[in-house]
């Protein structure tokens, strides 16, 4: 299929509504836009760079929490959470009791990408893996009687009070399990020539648009380019997470799906997705090269602890996974007495590692604020 030709789709009377019926995209496809072929180069050498970071990098799993927090946080941010960033890497008791549902949804994205992540080093990217992911989902949480890990048996829709003023109605219940199917196919087709980069951004547009799920579909959507770029052996780690950048251009994002079903212009959203590729590895790279110079930084400074250097060393390894603390955190995580543990966080204020975030005499909190730092940006 040339994407010059192609047609998204027809829509579909139902009872008192018409919805979406788009075309499989089970096949070979192709392109006459040099626009394309140039991200698609472009994007291709960023990520090959990016993850050499996950070769070369010591403990790099440590960092890569990091990455899966922001994700998590950004990407149910697209969908109304009010968790940030440093909410998030609290503990639930810590967070404010109007916050905590928002906080458990990005908890629960945590733990469904984990488990996804994986289930991949044993079993293959699959509509299976993809419903258990998502009842981990929404487990528990705002959407857990949406039947979570089930594909839908009602009709869904998007914007809009209700189906009658909605923006977007996607296929008919009756019609996602053949398309989701089709989708799974595609994803694991070696017979056709398609590169792993235009594979899952066609993978991408057009789960969005079966929208197969209650409830759920963008996170998971979004989680689906990251687990298929590991299956797919382009990443060694899930480091490449694209919400960030479709939350920062969220109005554009949508858009260029909503153009591919009203005009059929796939080149269009083929180009933005490759952008964010490009855009989103070159910040990843980065990320991960001030990384490694704050962590040759850290070692130089563990070195001058002296004989207290190994538990120094252990306490910058527990920071690098959670980088906001107090007395009781670094006491359980060393195992270590709470004099100890006094001692040596108070060493780590006056060394400049750590930061007094409270201002209090008692239960003080503290963040290893560089580091955080490196992930807002």
């Amino acid at each position: 299929m040339n994407f010059n030709q192609f047609t998204s789709g027809t829509w579909v009377k139902q009872y008192n509504y018409s919805s979406f019926q788009p075309r499989i995209i089970n096949q070979t496809w192709v392109w006459d836009d040099a626009r394309i072929n140039i991200l698609l180069e472009e994007a291709t050498r960023r990520l090959g760079e990016l993850n050499a970071f996950t070769y070369i990098l010591p403990d790099v799993d440590l960092f890569i929490r990091m990455h899966v927090v922001k994700e998590a946080n950004t990407s149910s941010r697209i969908e109304g959470t009010q968790t940030n960033m440093d909410e998030a890497l609290m503990r639930k008791e810590d967070i404010s009791p109007e916050k905590r549902d928002d906080w458990q949804e990005v908890h629960n994205y945590i733990d469904a990408l984990n488990y996804s992540v994986n289930e991949l080093e044993s079993f293959p990217l699959s509509n299976r893996l993809m419903r258990k992911t998502h009842e981990i989902l929404l487990s528990g949480v705002r959407g857990e009687h949406k039947m979570p890990g089930d594909f839908r048996t009602s009709q869904n829709w998007i914007g809009g009070t209700n189906i009658n003023s909605a923006i977007f109605i996607p296929p008919h219940p009756a019609d996602v399990p053949e398309l989701m199917s089709d989708l799974e196919k595609f994803l694991h087709n070696e017979e056709i020539n398609v590169p792993h980069l235009i594979k899952i951004a066609l993978a991408h547009y057009q789960f969005e648009t079966i929208h197969p799920f209650l409830d759920g579909n963008g996170r998971i959507g979004r989680l689906l380019i990251t687990l298929y770029l590991v299956s797919a052996g382009l990443l060694k780690k899930p480091s490449l997470y694209l919400s960030d950048f479709f939350e920062r251009n969220k109005a554009a994002y949508y858009d260029a799906l909503t153009l591919v079903r009203t005009s059929g212009d796939i080149g269009h959203w083929i180009r933005f997705f490759l952008s964010a590729v490009v855009e989103t590895a070159e910040k990843g790279k980065n990320t991960f090269g001030n990384i490694l110079n704050l962590k040759t930084e850290m070692h130089q400074q563990v070195v001058t602890f002296g004989k207290k250097a190994e538990t120094a060393q252990r306490l910058v390894n527990y920071l690098y996974s959670q980088p906001f603390v107090n007395l009781g955190d670094v006491v359980k995580a060393l195992n270590i007495s709470k004099q100890s543990a006094n001692v040596l966080i108070n060493d780590f204020v006056k060394r400049g590692i750590l930061d007094e975030t409270t201002g209090n005499e008692r239960n003080r909190a503290y963040s290893f604020k560089r580091y955080y730092d490196l992930f807002i940006v």
